[in-house]
C-alpha cells in the first residue's frame, strides 16, 4: 500500500502534469490539512486514486454538509460541497479508503475566531467520541474487526512536535487517543519545519510523523 502524504505546503510543480513522474502504483492520497481543496482534487484525479484528508485551521469549514440521493445537502436544501470531489473527510470519523482504516481528527488549537478551530477540551471530547466509534466499528464486524491504522490529524499531540507558540501547541487529548486506538501510524501537518529535519517520534508503539509539503509512504497491510 503506496500513498503520496500531504499537508500545508503547495508543492507547485506536482499542480502540473510533472504530477505523473511520481510512482505509477500510489494507491491513494492522504491530505493532513492546510491545502486547497482544489490541490488534493487535482493530486487524487491526476493519479486516479481515493483522496482521504482532514481539514486543517486555514480550511474552511466543513460541518454540516450530508449526502441524499447523490446530491450534497446543509440544513436541509441542496448546497455546493466545498470540500475536494470525490475526497473522503476523515475528520471525527472512522472510514476505510484505499484498504487503510483512518481515524480523522482535523483542526488546531483554538487561537481566534476562525473555523477548524478547537479548545482543549473541546477536541477530547471529540476525540472520546471518535474512539467510541472505532470500538463500536470493531465490535460491530466480530472477531476479526479492524484496528485503525493511521491516526490522521492536522495538529500533533502536545510535547511531540509542536511549538510553544498558542496557535502551534499541540492537542493533549491525542496521547490518550493514541494510547486507546494503538495505531500504527500517527501522521500530522500543521507545524512547518522551515527546512530542519524532522525525525519521526515514537509513543507507545505509534510512529508520529511531521508530513508537511509531500513525502511517499509505504505501509503494511
Amino acid at each position: 500500500m503506496k500513498a503520496l502524504v500531504v499537508a500545508d505546503e503547495v508543492e507547485e510543480r506536482l499542480w502540473t502534469s510533472a504530477v505523473h513522474r511520481l510512482p505509477a502504483d500510489l494507491d491513494l492520497v492522504v491530505g493532513a490539512g492546510d491545502l486547497p481543496y482544489d490541490y488534493l482534487e487535482f493530486l487524487a484525479g491526476a493519479l486516479d486514486v481515493p483522496c482521504v484528508f482532514v481539514p486543517g485551521n486555514h480550511d474552511p469549514d466543513l460541518s454540516g454538509y450530508t449526502r441524499y440521493g447523490g446530491l450534497s445537502m446543509k440544513d436541509g436544501f441542496p448546497a455546493v460541497w466545498p470540500g475536494p470531489a470525490g475526497g473522503v473527510n476523515a475528520d471525527g470519523r472512522i472510514v476505510d479508503v484505499g484498504g487503510l482504516r483512518f481515524a480523522g481528527l482535523g483542526g488546531s488549537v483554538r487561537y481566534n475566531e476562525g473555523p477548524n478551530q478547537w479548545t482543549q477540551r473541546q477536541q477530547a471530547r471529540r476525540a472520546r467520541r471518535l474512539v467510541r466509534r472505532a470500538r463500536f466499528r470493531r465490535w460491530r464486524e466480530g472477531r476479526d474487526g479492524r484496528d485503525v491504522d493511521v491516526l490522521l490529524t492536522h495538529a500533533p499531540p502536545r510535547h511531540c512536535g509542536d511549538r510553544e507558540d498558542p496557535p502551534h501547541h499541540g492537542f493533549d487529548c491525542l496521547h490518550r487517543t493514541i494510547e486507546s486506538l494503538r495505531p500504527k501510524w500517527l501522521l500530522h501537518g500543521h507545524i512547518h519545519p522551515h527546512g530542519e529535519p524532522v525525525p519521526d517520534r515514537v509513543v507507545g508503539g505509534t510512529t508520529v510523523r511531521n508530513v508537511v509539503g509531500h513525502q511517499i509512504m509505504e505501509f503494511a497491510l
